[in-house]
């Protein structure tokens, strides 16, 4: 587990939306924190060193690995959402599965020797309620996230023997650029970072923020006919 009277993290995509917030939260908190995005001259927190990093270039997640060689705490936020439909632009759905799925997992490979060497530590997966069910335009998204989703869970035990923790945190809107246009109701950045790493803090094995995600991943163990017909064909 991370220690948090002096935790030291690299969070991905901390250049904004929740990747800044919780980089933010985390500073608030006492901690040194690396903030990693591809354009590190748009970091703009105070007291975080930018670190530039595309988690989809193998060479970018070594070199970010070589350099923070302190971490204990590996939050995997960046990500992106094309609107690729599975049987549209295969394009985008590579795109989405390349940051989505392979991304994360390149930095658990290269960052999974740091946190033992550092006691064990944390791994933070940014999933989504999308995890657990699709809709119209999110199709590649929705199949990227829930294999990010089991990807935790697989995680969790081929880690567990450093004594690495992961946490998978899965929400439905939030107000980042991605959402840009959505006009439902969206939990604040900063509530989600908080929410997050008070999950971490617990021990948490999942963060499940918000009332939408707790409804669909109840709604798992019901027939699925029951969601979508509720949900998806209004």
């Amino acid at each position: 587990m991370t220690t948090w009277n002096t935790p030291t993290a690299l969070v991905t995509g901390a250049n904004r939306g929740i990747g800044r917030a919780v980089a933010a939260e985390l500073l608030s908190r006492g901690a040194t924190v690396y903030a990693a995005a591809r354009r590190p001259e748009t970091v703009d927190l105070p007291g975080a060193t930018p670190v530039a990093l595309d988690i989809a270039d193998p060479a970018s997640v070594a070199a970010a690995a070589a350099l923070a060689t302190d971490v204990d705490l590996l939050v995997n936020n960046a990500g992106i959402s094309t609107g690729a439909t599975l049987l549209g632009d295969l394009d985008g759905v590579r795109a989405e599965m390349d940051v989505n799925f392979w991304g994360t997992l390149s930095m658990v490979r290269a960052f999974a020797p740091v946190l033992a060497a550092n006691g064990g530590g944390t791994i933070v997966n940014v999933a989504s309620a999308l995890s657990w069910f699709s809709f119209p335009g999110a199709g590649a998204y929705a199949v990227s996230k829930a294999a990010n989703w089991n990807m935790s869970n697989a995680l969790r035990f081929e880690l567990a023997g450093q004594g690495t923790h992961v946490v998978s945190v899965h929400l439905g809107a939030a107000d980042t650029d991605m959402m840009k246009g959505y006009e439902g109701p969206m939990t604040a950045s900063a509530d989600v970072a908080t929410r997050t790493l008070d999950g971490v803090a617990a021990g948490a094995f999942e963060v499940v923020v918000d009332d939408w995600s707790e409804m669909v991943k109840a709604s798992l163990a019901k027939d699925p006919r029951d969601f979508y017909q509720q949900h998806l064909t209004a």
